[in-house]
């Protein structure tokens, strides 16, 4: 019983979902923010090979 009891008490575990969460949190805010790079990046690109496309008359 005395195990069970200490078992309940014990805060170990809920401090590491605690930071598992937050890991998760910072992992999702990164994802977000490079996706929204690699959008930028593209347009960019695509803007640039159109923009070359034009100016070499190969439309």
């Amino acid at each position: 019983m005395k195990l069970v009891r200490e078992f309940l008490h014990d805060r170990d575990g809920a401090t590491a979902v605690e930071y598992g969460v937050i890991l998760a949190m910072i992992v999702i805010v990164i994802v977000v923010s490079i996706q929204g790079m690699a959008d930028e990046a593209i347009s960019m690109w695509d803007h640039v090979s159109e923009e070359s496309s034009e100016a070499m008359g190969s439309n």
